[in-house]
């Protein structure tokens, strides 16, 4: 069984018990999360499709930890102009493991 939803502006397919990196959520380590933008719902031999989203179902997750990505360096250069910018970015993150995917009645 899996789904697809919307956390956050990103479109993300999960299963019961994956742990995965969303981008940060307001929520306190260890608390619960539900998500109710459930775009589609695949189990039981069936798939349903929301319009935008299916109505009853829902993907609650259990906030493991936050933290910070990798850094990437944006550099920008223009030949002959002397015209240089290096700049670095960290995108920060919260873990969430899936515990129970809704299906609706």
């Amino acid at each position: 069984m899996y789904a697809v939803v919307n956390i956050a502006g990103h479109q993300v397919k999960v299963d019961r018990g994956q742990s995965l990196r969303v981008p940060r959520l307001q929520a306190e380590e260890g608390s619960t999360q539900e998500f109710t933008d459930v775009l589609l719902v695949s189990g039981d031999g069936e798939t349903k499709v929301g319009s935008p989203t299916v109505e009853g179902a829902s993907v609650s997750a259990m906030i493991v930890g936050h933290g910070r990505g990798d850094k990437i360096v944006v550099f920008k250069k223009k030949r002959r102009k002397k015209y240089r910018r290096r700049n670095g970015h960290r995108q920060d993150y919260t873990e969430i493991r899936v515990e129970d995917i809704v299906l609706p009645n």
